[in-house]
């Protein structure tokens, strides 16, 4: 099972670095990222495999919200078929 994590904020150091922490501490594994600059504006989104038995998403998604706060992001998860069911006409 997949899910997606967007984090979007004023640009920093150490989002990466974040937000890979919190999913490799919950066993969640990055398969992609795409990240961009926008002005100020920094804009990631993750595709993650939460497959692993060890991998709880309710924690995942805590620990992703409390991370964004500790940097003053905004980051949200969402499991692949709610992300994909919501792009799709």
């Amino acid at each position: 099972m997949r899910a997606i994590i967007s984090v979007i904020g004023k640009d920093t150091f150490g989002i990466l670095a974040k937000v890979s922490t919190v999913c490799s501490e919950n066993k969640a594994n990055i398969i992609d990222v795409t990240q961009s600059v926008l002005q100020e504006m920094f804009v990631m989104v993750m595709m993650v495999d939460i497959s692993d038995p060890a991998c709880d998403f309710s924690l995942l998604k805590s620990s992703l919200e409390k991370a964004g706060c500790d940097i003053g992001m905004q980051i949200n998860i969402m499991h692949e078929d709610i992300f994909n069911s919501m792009h799709s006409i």
